[in-house]
This record gives structure tokens, C-alpha cells and sequence, in this order.
């Protein structure tokens, strides 16, 4: 008789673990895009905004980077923003030859540029608002 009670418990503990386990779990928020540069210890996050304040899905964001000794050490770095429409460049040289550096977003027919001056905020957080 306990036989059959601990195959039953274990066949029952056995269907809710299956349960559990295939439960779709919903994430409030996408991951947040990172490019990293490996040029040195600052970071950039930025958000994309339309006009209407709403996040950019998809946006293009892009940094040209002059570094290093008489700025011979170049970067050209590239993300698309997650659908809350945020990204974070890491490994961001500390110092550049022609600060501020431009962060230029576009999607579709809407543009907008964010500077960062690592020198000032090596961990930066800006917003850029979409216009035409």
C-alpha cells in the first residue's frame, strides 16, 4: 500500500514540475542592446525617444571615436536599440581627441544626436529625442 502512495506522489510532483517548467514567463522589459568598444572604462546609456516621448524600437545609433596618442586609434561603433528603445555602449576610452563625442540616431526619416564628454562623466545617461 505505501507503494503506491510514494509512486503517486512522485508520479504528481513529476506532472507539476513538467507544468512549472513549460510555463511561458513573460519579461517586463527587453535586455538592453551593450557595444562594446574595449577601449577604456566609461559607458553611455542611452534611451531613443520619438517626438511624442514614446520609445524608438529598432533605432540606429552610431559614434565615431578619435583616441590614443594624436588620436591615431579610431572606433567606429554600431547598435540598434531593444523595443524600449535603449542601448549602452561600454569600453569607452576616458580620454578622445576632439571631445565631445556625438551620438547620432536615426530611424526612418527621424535624426538626433546626444554628446558625451568621457573626461566629464565617465558613466553617462542620456535621452535622445527623434525629429525630423
Amino acid at each position: 500500500m505505501n507503494k503506491h502512495i510514494y509512486k503517486m506522489a512522485f508520479l504528481v510532483m513529476g506532472i507539476a514540475a513538467v507544468a512549472l517548467l513549460s510555463a511561458p514567463t513573460q519579461a517586463t522589459s527587453q535586455a538592453v542592446p551593450v557595444m562594446d568598444g574595449g577601449a577604456g572604462p566609461c559607458s553611455c546609456d542611452l534611451t531613443i525617444l520619438t517626438a511624442d516621448g514614446k520609445p524608438a524600437a529598432a533605432a540606429d545609433v552610431k559614434v565615431h571615436i578619435e583616441y590614443g596618442f594624436g588620436g591615431f586609434r579610431r572606433l567606429d561603433l554600431e547598435a540598434g536599440t531593444n523595443a524600449d528603445g535603449k542601448v549602452r555602449f561600454t569600453g569607452l576610452p576616458s580620454r578622445v581627441k576632439r571631445p565631445p563625442l556625438e551620438f547620432h540616431a536615426t530611424k526612418d526619416q527621424l535624426k538626433g544626436i546626444a554628446s558625451f564628454d568621457p573626461q566629464v562623466e565617465c558613466q553617462a545617461r542620456h535621452d535622445i529625442t527623434l525629429e525630423k
